[in-house]
């Protein structure tokens, strides 16, 4: 499948990544969910399309976006947005988002920095160390993968302890 993604500019990034935190922070603060959160741009790289909070330990942000813009959107017009995460996804996230054909990833802080967030034990279990550009190297559909974002990451890690404390 060829794909055209259009470049993703400084000020494209950074609204998406203020969209991305400010509904990690909602999601925290007015549903109580853990904070995770993903957006999906249009090929525009600025039109929201579809966000969605973690539901479950599995129902991540990520794998709901990514099947419901695989319900919702051709494979085709997929393999041109832009999926931003607040975390990096995780590898059944990283499927998620390869099967549903998403051309970009864009997360803001790594799974390296969650671990350190949650804590080493963490009955919750939220980290694999498996990063999400070795699932999608193994397929045959290239999906872009930026981040961690510099100046982002710590404004995630902020966010979240208020959550883990």
């Amino acid at each position: 499948m060829t794909k055209s993604l259009n470049p993703l500019t400084s000020p494209q990034l950074t609204a998406a990544a203020t969209a991305a935190l400010d509904q990690q922070a909602q999601a925290q603060d007015v549903h109580k969910k853990r904070p995770f959160t993903a957006i999906l741009l249009a090929p525009d790289n600025e039109t929201i399309l579809l966000s969605s909070n973690s539901l479950s330990h599995v129902r991540h942000a990520e794998s709901e976006l990514a099947r419901n813009a695989a319900d919702n959107y051709d494979w085709a017009y997929l393999s041109r947005c832009t999926l931003v995460s607040t975390w990096e996804p995780c590898a059944m996230c990283a499927g998620a988002i390869y099967w549903a054909h998403i051309g970009r990833l864009v997360y803001l802080a790594s799974e390296a920095a969650l671990r350190e967030v949650v804590g080493e034990g963490n009955e919750e279990n939220l980290t694999l160390d498996l990063p999400c550009r070795r699932v999608f190297e193994k397929g045959q559909f290239a999906v872009e993968v930026i981040g961690p974002v510099d100046g982002w990451e710590e404004r995630v890690v902020a966010d979240s302890r208020r959550y883990w404390g």
